[in-house]
């Protein structure tokens, strides 16, 4: 069996890798299994010195990497960069902070001495998907390695040299051999790993059906897990919105990463007092955006990953077109070469309960747009969803933009006039089919530790 990474602007194959065999996963995880005896007896000022290392071995191949990003799943150089330069400053980050982190809690009790302390696990596999193929792995790698993890990595299967480069410059940074490996294998091999008993916690990143599949399998062998799953994350811009700020900041959410993130905004909620200028408007700034080969230094939008996944998306397209919506820009598959798995900038307008699109996440370019009567309409439209990732609300009144995002929309990361995005200080996660547990600040070195209590009378 083999493993073919495809590049999406061509169709061209780039290289092809071996699968592992069973013997061969098998030697992996015992190998990170007796590096982890050793990694966790390392003190935190020698692990922080070597992903601080990490750190500035990303930095130092960034342009490198950003060109394997652009070939392998088609993202443009310049957020190619700015997605290694993030990974460099998650690395710096728990570097310094894990320490207080993970400091023993005292806690007063009737014993003379009682406190809480928080332990390393041992070997986390994670499985993760290609479309930010560096930052998902480092968010959990970083605290994973400071917290006395070691890692083993099931990537996505068409950014296989994205994988390669990563246990590339954990070597590369000095960790000792095998606290982080990759596991060159296929999603059908993926249970026999989880079900392994020196791997102690499992966290995904991935589809909705993906992460229930992985929940099934490791809640069947009682393995901890940590969900990051899909999202249809509403914007609402009220009737007194900044549309300059609103329709900027919009318009760079569904457009980043060529439409293909998790928390890219999804369904555009508008009052209809201000609906017409604000698509109007929105229309105007997504046809400014650069559309081509993503290694041209001034592309804003390259190819989708692969080509099926762009077909799967014109399909959605089309079925919503004939269920009534109006495609006012895109809508098509670009024919001329060089654009394999390209798909066009699209706005579709007059979603409504019961098109596909009022449920469904739609991953690609691909705006939807649902008029809401007054706030609290927009509110009920945005909470209308079995996601709950991220959500925005756009408005002026800076008091109730910070009470609807507190207290009425109902997801795991809300922003006040901003996109939603990921910083190593802010615990990121969902609710609802968007999963559960948090990555990042303390909350996400905190999901893969043993919280242990401590009592001595």
């Amino acid at each position: 069996m083999s493993i073919t990474s495809i590049n999406p602007t061509n169709g061209k194959a780039i290289k092809t890798y071996k699968e592992d065999t069973s013997a061969q996963v098998l030697k992996k995880i015992e190998k990170t299994h007796q590096a982890w005896l050793q990694w966790r007896e390392t003190g935190f000022g020698e692990r922080a010195r070597l992903v601080l290392k990490l750190a500035e071995v990303l930095k130092g191949r960034k342009e490198e990497l950003a060109r394997l990003m652009a070939i392998e799943m088609g993202k443009p150089l310049k957020d190619g960069i700015a997605e290694i330069e993030k990974c460099a400053s998650a690395c710096e980050y728990y570097a310094k902070q894990s320490e207080t982190f993970l400091a023993d809690q005292i806690v007063e009790t009737d014993a003379s001495k009682s406190f809480v302390s928080y332990q390393p696990l041992g070997v986390v596999l994670a499985i993760m998907p290609w479309n930010f193929p560096f930052w998902q792995v480092f968010r959990f790698l970083a605290p994973a390695l400071m917290a006395g993890n070691c890692g083993l990595l099931k990537h996505a299967s068409n950014v296989p040299g994205c994988a390669l480069a990563i246990e590339d410059m954990v070597k590369a940074a000095g960790f000792p051999p095998q606290v982080f490996q990759t596991l060159m294998i296929g999603s059908a091999g993926v249970k026999a790993v989880i079900e392994h008993p020196l791997v102690k916690a499992v966290t995904l990143t991935g589809s909705t059906e993906a992460g229930m599949k992985v929940a099934q399998q490791a809640g069947a062998v009682l393995k901890k897990l940590v969900l990051e799953l899909g999202g249809s994350d509403p914007y609402v811009v009220l009737a007194d919105a900044d549309l300059e700020l609103a329709a900027t900041t919009c318009v760079t959410s569904r457009l980043m990463n060529n439409g293909q993130s998790c928390v890219a905004a999804k369904r555009f909620i508008v009052d209809q007092k201000i609906e017409k200028e604000f698509i109007a408007l929105f229309k105007q700034k997504m046809q400014e955006r650069r559309f081509g080969d993503p290694l041209a230094a001034d592309a804003d939008l390259g190819p989708m990953a692969r080509a099926d996944l762009r077909d799967e998306l014109h399909q959605q397209v089309a079925s919503n077109i004939k269920a009534g919506a109006k495609c006012i820009l895109g809508g098509e598959i670009p024919t001329a070469k060089g654009q394999h798995a390209f798909y066009a900038p699209t706005i579709l307008t007059g979603i409504k309960k019961g098109m596909p699109a009022y449920t469904d996440e739609i991953f690609g370019p691909v705006a939807l747009f649902i008029s809401a009567k007054d706030t609290a309409d927009a509110i009920r439209i945005a909470n209308d969803t079995n996601f709950g990732l991220g959500a925005a609300v756009f408005t002026q009144n800076g008091s109730l933009g910070e009470e609807i995002a507190k207290t009425k929309l109902q997801a795991g990361c809300c922003f006040v006039n901003a996109l939603v995005k990921s910083d190593p200080r802010l615990p990121f996660g969902g609710i609802n089919q968007s999963g559960y547990g948090r990555e990042l600040s303390h909350q996400g070195i905190h999901e893969f530790v043993n919280i242990k209590t401590v009592y001595i009378r």
